[in-house]
């Protein structure tokens, strides 16, 4: 077969005698108990063989195997979670077939699991009724960013599926006045704030950079990327914006392992949002070691903002948020919103034994759910809305806490070859595994997470659902960021008809502030105000 003039595929050694990359797969997967991966290779073609020796020496089957037992040893003893891998022992009362698959006899000593407990007070900040501490933030945030340490991570992988299209979900429609997509508002946020740093604090016009890492999947990258590039990049510099792919992980069978999806193929998909963290570490291009990590490091960025896509609320590398993670020396931070019904189906933000964690709404009892403190609220009130702050050192120490971590398990029905025969198995119930992480899953590693509660009608309104559902779709994304900027005008001295729509576009204003030359002027036409020169054909 042809092999490549470095390395030999199928022969026992290269130019320089040592061994060939299919020698070398099929020892590291022998040894990790993998080594069925291999039982259809001989009968492949010479294409197929090289597509399969590819995505193996992509993958780390032993990190796979790593992630595999601690996510079943957490789901066995009440979501424990392994401290040392090393000194952790399985056996098949605990996970069928493992003892064959790594050699382990014994099963890990379960723990009572962890009580759970509301937010210790010092770890909680609000602006809510605080305008001394906002501003007091707001300024110091506004002075990281006007010394260009603040970046931006944005998780953009996901498709629009459930809203009926099949393009990234940054680039869906949400019917504004103006037609621009989520990633369009977004990146014109960061632009508007970057000229609100520099006017704040003095600097050179066009000096204050704001870098955007957009994470993308295999199926969005393309698109994504070809977007930015028809939009020019939405005024931003080109360079400003690097993309980079979220990774994937195996779908294993009960007993760990890993399934063919074809005979020259393996069965693999996304590993959650928390799968950023393994992304900033993996080169940016196969030709350079440069990473995230890296170039964060390398371009001085000390802060970086964290946030999902589908958010049309979300204040881009918020300055509050920012310096309230600043002033109280935190590693890492959270924005929640305040949980006012017990019955609301969201995870909040919680203690968990010594540690802090996302406690999902279906792991509350009722008794817990509905317990209130002294003024009335409910003791565990602090939704999570997937809006984080880090320090660049933190996520940094983030490969360390992974060993520790366990990945969530989610069975499936998933398509698999029966290795007697290459046969196609289409299970018509749960035959299998995914594993992921989720981007919160690393809370409990941190002493110094700052939970900074934010009014949820001015921060926080995703796009879930499908149009016409009931809650989180496009039509309420809509009318939530029209409803906030329709307020903008209101307190910046305007009057605004009945029933009239007039959009605020990002370039006009980053949070409603820079308004005062719309004080007196009374809307009465819908429409869309992009420069002050739109005013005239608005109002009266």
């Amino acid at each position: 077969m042809t092999s490549s003039p470095a390395i030999q595929i199928n022969g026992s050694s290269n130019t320089n005698g040592n061994l060939s990359l299919l020698d070398k797969l099929k020892a590291r997967y022998e040894e990790a108990g993998q080594s069925h991966v291999f039982t259809f290779y001989s009968k492949l073609s010479p294409t197929e063989q090289q597509a399969l020796l590819a995505q193996l020496n992509d993958i780390d089957v032993n990190r796979v195997n790593r992630i595999y037992m601690n996510a079943v040893a957490a789901e066995g003893d009440g979501a424990h979670t392994p401290s040392n891998e090393d000194n952790i022992n399985y056996d098949d009362t605990l996970v069928p077939g493992l003892n064959n698959l790594l050699g382990r006899s014994r099963t890990p000593t379960p723990r009572p699991p962890e009580e759970v407990l509301p937010l210790p007070e010092e770890a909680c900040a609000s602006i809510l009724n605080n305008p001394t501490d906002e501003n007091k933030w707001r300024e110091i945030g506004l002075k990281a960013i006007a010394n260009n340490q603040v970046a931006v991570l944005l998780m953009a992988g996901g498709q629009g599926t459930r809203l009926g299209s099949s393009l990234p979900k940054g680039m869906y429609d949400i019917k504004l006045p103006s037609a621009k997509s989520l990633f369009e508002y977004q990146a014109e946020r960061i632009g508007k704030l970057a000229e609100v740093a520099e006017e704040r604090e003095g600097k050179e016009k066009g000096s204050v950079r704001i870098k955007w890492y957009v994470m993308t999947s295999g199926p969005t990258r393309g698109e994504t990327e070809k977007y930015f590039r028809e939009k020019g990049f939405f005024g931003l510099k080109e360079n400003d914006v690097i993309f980079f792919e979220q990774g994937v992980l195996p779908a294993l069978s009960e007993d760990g392992k890993l399934l063919l999806s074809t005979p020259s193929s393996l069965s693999v998909a996304p590993d959650g949002n928390g799968g950023l963290y393994a992304a900033l570490r993996r080169p940016l291009s196969p030709d350079s070691p440069r990473t995230v990590l890296s170039d964060l490091k390398s371009q001085g960025i000390e802060y970086i903002h964290a946030y999902c896509v589908d958010n049309c609320l979300v204040k881009v590398a918020d300055p509050v948020f920012i310096g309230c993670c600043i002033d109280r020396k935190s590693q890492a931070g959270a924005k929640v919103v305040r949980k006012t019904v017990p019955t609301e189906s969201v995870g909040v933000l919680a203690a968990k034994g010594d540690a802090f964690a996302v406690v999902e709404y279906s792991e509350l009892s009722k008794e817990k759910a509905e317990a209130r403190t002294p003024d009335g609220q409910l003791a565990f009130r602090a939704a999570n809305i997937a809006n984080h702050f880090y320090t660049r050192s933190f996520l940094e120490g983030v490969e360390a806490m992974e060993r520790k971590m366990a990945f969530h398990i989610a069975r499936k029905k998933i398509p698999t070859v029966n290795l007697e025969n290459g046969e196609l198995i289409k299970p018509t119930e749960p035959n299998g595994m995914k594993l992921e992480l989720f981007v919160f899953d690393v809370f409990p590693f941190t002493k110094s997470l700052c939970v900074l509660e934010v009014q949820r009608e001015e921060e926080f309104s995703p796009l879930k659902n499908a149009p016409g559902s009931k809650a989180d779709c496009p039509e309420t994304s809509r009318r939530d960021l029209l409803a906030q900027q329709k307020r903008w005008l209101v307190a910046s001295g305007a009057e605004v008809g009945e029933g009239l729509e007039v959009e605020v576009t990002p370039k006009v204003s980053y949070a409603g502030e820079g308004l005062d030359w719309v004080r007196g002027r009374r809307f009465v036409k819908s429409g869309v105000l992009a420069r002050k020169e739109d005013l005239e054909g608005l109002t009266e």
